[in-house]
């Protein structure tokens, strides 16, 4: 019988094991872990693999804040929550999403990183997420496509963005963003070098990421100066002082410019709190405004060729169909006009 199954007297000493007790139990150990590995399901295993690469993007945006990168090996009571608050606030993740991740995380840290998460530590991480599944709306997380962002909304985002230096970029960012019908990714990795500003607006060379094919598109000059991407582009590149590298930077809060691009969970955040800045009834992630230019380039009456040539879908893509079909269901609807 081991000493974890037999009651201690309060005063007691713990049991003393020498080497080759010590040896039998640690190769237990292992077999136990091998053991549990070879039983458990692949996707179980790949969704481990996905929690971990949202740790590991979890601690890029940390070092982007601070100016410090914290080894991943360090979950702490204080990361672990800082991963949950992450999750809810920058990623919009559901909470029952939320707790696979932390169970996902802690596993991987020990199995293949030999770290022993602190029982203080997952405790605490889901003290904090113990609200957000009281919360009806953040449960309803991930049942549906992102919300598209409209014209009139990028109006209200323009007329409430911050001031100075920060303000310039995040406007040219999101309306870049809307103009382009970009992924995240692919504004954080647009270069200044390969923004061309021509006499009807931009001609875009959007990078391929993550295996997909590059494009270039253009963007034209819109009516509305606020919301203009052209114009807003202009002015943040001039107030800027950008010629060539990356097209959006990160500001330090003494409105410093950085050197190195934006991650891609950057510009959902920016994204994301202009948005809520702006007082927006819906929550914008930064999917929003790549289905936004989809939809309201459908209701002006583009072509489907066109739309697909900006976003990039391929033809026979789900999620494109989803967006021209959200679009069009009030055009030649069927109640309409039936005689009621």
């Amino acid at each position: 019988m081991t000493d974890a199954l037999v009651p201690r007297q309060p005063n007691a000493a713990p049991a003393a094991y020498d080497a080759a007790t010590l040896a039998v139990l640690h190769a237990m150990e292992e077999a136990a872990e091998k053991h549990l590995d070879a039983i458990r399901p692949e996707n179980t295993k790949r969704g481990y693999a996905n929690d971990w690469d949202l740790w590991k993007e979890f601690h890029a945006w940390l070092a982007e804040r601070t100016g410090h990168t914290l080894p991943l090996t360090a979950v702490t009571k204080g990361t672990l929550v800082g991963f949950v608050v992450w999750l809810d606030t920058i990623k919009a993740a559901a909470p029952n999403s939320i707790d696979r991740r932390i169970t996902g995380v802690t596993v991987t840290a020990r199995n293949e990183h030999g770290v022993e998460v602190p029982k203080a530590a997952t405790v605490a991480a889901r003290q904090a997420l113990k609200p957000l599944k009281n919360d009806p709306q953040r449960m309803a997380r991930g049942r549906g496509p992102a919300a598209a962002v409209t014209p009139e909304q990028l109006q209200k985002m323009s007329a409430a963005a911050a001031a100075g230096l920060t303000g310039l970029r995040d406007r040219a960012l999101w309306l870049m963003a809307f103009g382009i019908a970009g992924r995240s990714a692919e504004v954080a990795a647009l270069r200044a070098d390969n923004i061309t500003l021509v006499s009807k607006g931009l001609d875009v060379h959007v990078p391929g990421v993550k295996g997909r094919p590059p494009r270039t598109v253009v963007v034209a000059y819109g009516k509305n100066p606020d919301t203009c991407p052209v114009r807003a582009w202009s002015t943040w590149k001039a107030a800027a002082g950008i010629t060539a590298g990356p097209a959006f930077l990160p500001i330090t809060v003494w409105g410093q410019l950085g050197d190195r691009a934006l991650s891609p969970e950057a510009v959902r955040e920016i994204i994301a709190r202009n948005a809520e800045r702006a007082g927006l009834a819906v929550r914008l992630t930064g999917h929003s405004m790549r289905a936004g230019f989809i939809t309201a380039s459908r209701v002006a009456g583009k072509r489907e060729e066109k739309i697909r040539a900006q976003s990039g879908h391929a033809e026979n893509s789900p999620a494109f169909w989803g967006y021209i079909r959200e679009a069009d269901k009030w055009t030649d609807a069927a109640s309409e006009d039936i005689g009621l």
